[in-house]
């Protein structure tokens, strides 16, 4: 039997931002992943979306409870990491991540470190990971990214060339589509910035059959 999932056109996306450093979360430097990411989405998204943002150390179990809280309680359908994705004793996001996960979407790891990959072999270190958390009622979309503003950018929209020809394609390309198949509100971007991929059949409708 097929399962029905309702994807609302009406409702604002909400956006969960957490960027994970000891030295950051405790002022000794200031963060820079959370204002990159909160600029690429307010030039990135043509629909309405709203954002909650946390600044955390590099512990597991305090990683563990924002995602939690951002999802089960502030009902967001996107959440994005950055930091502590590496191979470092206190890199732990990772583990954190996939530890609340209720499914694992392997596809944007692999995909985040082919971008990078373009750049430094040393790429090949990243441990990201992308995850879906379930509850009864609601579902979101979690992701690790990169801790630089450079390679937040590189990741969400891709490689393009001089004549801004797409290259490699960026993540951001199919998150929409994976949120709209998980109960999520329809979400939309300004193509200058990053086009997304959908089938035709989901291009504005009210209900898709997964």
């Amino acid at each position: 039997m097929q399962k029905m999932t309702t994807i609302d056109l009406d409702r604002a996306l909400r956006i969960g931002l957490v960027s994970i450093s000891d030295r950051a979360s405790t002022g000794v430097y200031q963060d820079q992943g959370l204002p990159a990411l909160q600029a690429w989405f307010g030039a990135a998204l043509s629909t309405p979306w709203s954002m909650e943002t946390r600044l955390i150390p590099d512990e597991r179990a305090a990683i563990e409870q924002a995602l939690i809280d951002l999802v089960d309680h502030a009902r967001c359908d996107l959440v994005i990491t950055t930091g502590g994705t590496g191979p470092a004793r206190r890199d732990v996001t990772p583990e954190a991540t996939l530890a609340i996960a209720t499914k694992e979407m392997p596809g944007f790891g692999e995909q985040m470190r082919q971008i990078s990959l373009q750049f430094v072999p040393t790429a090949i270190l990243s441990r990201q990971v992308a995850v879906i958390r379930e509850t009864t009622d609601h579902a979101a979309l979690i992701l690790n990214l990169p801790g630089q503003p450079k390679s937040i950018k590189e990741t969400l929209e891709g490689l393009k060339d001089a004549d801004g020809k797409q290259i490699v394609a960026g993540i951001f390309a199919a998150i929409p589509y994976c949120i709209d198949l998980i109960g999520g509100p329809y979400v939309e971007t300004h193509e200058s910035v990053c086009k997304v991929f959908r089938p035709k059949s989901a291009l504005r409708v009210k209900t898709s059959e997964v």
